[in-house]
């Protein structure tokens, strides 16, 4: 079976090196793989979030990838280090309403059996001795980040060393079982995976309606950089009603994220982006100005019509979609890559998979 996957992101590279490791021959195209919007993801793998609260079918897929990251990476690093870290999440309350928050999800993680544990004020500043006084956490102490930059480049490793093949050219075309390139070239295929994020209904030669439209959201992410590291785990710093997430890298980089804007295909970043991700830094970690600046960058989420994943099949034979995770494609990646490479081999999905298939959006699928 010949698979070709159009699109080198985070659930790109993460389908095909699932499919290849189930025998499955693989070829992924794309113009710069790993550069786009998981290249400028922080990582942050949280016991949960706002995004999932209510939605239960996305619960259930969230919490599946949880359970699977620890052998995902196990897996991978078989090849190259994975960048995971499973040391903890703090959810710090900076004011009040922050503060009952944390009790709301202290209660949904109960719920669910995921382990939390409630500190003081003063086991916060134990824990972040950098952060600005808090009205207390939440930690949980079995979630951690990832470095997708570090993720991305062991999957490309691992898809080569099984023999997989990258082409490095855009993909323009899908008909009559060939992806065409912008060379002119023709990659044929026996199922196709469309996995280019919010590119993906730009692919041309399927039915107008064959591909929902998959929104840009763009994100900006803010690196700084000290010695030693500023902080000791990955954190949310909650207060005046948002959150600013804060994930600590080993070789002591910070990534702050991230804003939230509605601007099409713009992927500039902005000395307002960079100044409302320092402002916000600086409330809650007041020595935050005297760290290196490393970089900010900028990349766009890809939201389907509903905000949730599409995972598997289309009603084009032979044609399926990876894509659609907005914020949590790091997040869903265990999870979508072991789903697509069952649907790739006619086996049954993880039941969590099940309720994302491009087929819930009717014709538009």
């Amino acid at each position: 079976m010949n698979t070709v996957v159009v699109g080198g992101g985070v659930i790109g590279l993460a389908t095909a090196w699932r499919a290849l490791r189930h025998g499955v021959t693989v070829t992924v195209i794309d113009p710069a793989p790993a550069t786009k919007a998981s290249h400028a993801s922080a990582g942050m793998l949280p016991p949960s979030s706002e995004q999932i609260d209510g939605v239960n079918d996305l619960l259930r897929l969230c919490l599946a990838s949880r359970d699977l990251y620890p052998s995902f990476v196990a897996e991978l690093e078989e090849f190259a280090p994975a960048g995971f870290r499973r040391d903890g999440v703090l959810d710090a309350a900076f004011d009040e309403d922050a503060l009952s928050k944390l009790d709301h999800q202290q209660s949904f993680r109960e719920s669910l059996g995921i382990r939390s544990e409630r500190l003081t004020p003063e086991e916060c500043a134990k824990l972040q001795p950098a952060f600005a006084p808090t009205l207390g956490g939440l930690l949980g102490p079995d979630d951690g980040a990832v470095d997708p930059r570090t993720l991305n480049a062991a999957l490309l490793t691992a898809i080569e060393a099984l023999g997989g093949t990258v082409i490095r050219r855009q993909a323009i075309r899908v008909a009559h079982h060939t992806v065409t390139l912008d060379n002119g070239d023709a990659v044929p295929f026996d199922r196709v995976v469309l996995a280019a994020g919010c590119w993906t209904h730009h692919i041309g030669g399927l039915p107008e309606d064959a591909i929902p439209e998959i929104r840009p959201v763009k994100g900006q992410i803010l690196r700084l950089h000290s010695e030693p590291p500023l902080l000791g785990v990955t954190a949310r710093a909650l207060s005046k009603g948002a959150s600013l997430y804060l994930v600590p890298r080993l070789d002591g980089e910070l990534v702050i994220g991230a804003t939230y804007e509605q601007r099409g295909y713009d992927e500039t970043v902005t000395a307002d982006g960079t100044r409302d991700l320092l402002a916000r830094a600086a409330e809650v970690i007041p020595g935050v100005g005297a760290l290196r600046f490393a970089e900010i960058s900028a990349g766009l989420r890809p939201a389907s019509p509903d905000e949730l994943p599409l995972i598997g099949p289309t009603a084009v034979p032979d044609v399926y979609l990876a894509t659609g995770h907005f914020r949590m494609g790091v997040q869903l990646a265990p999870i979508t890559a072991d789903a697509m490479a069952a649907y790739l081999t006619d086996t049954t999905p993880h039941a969590s998979a099940l309720p994302f298939t491009p087929l819930r959006m009717g014709r538009a699928a």
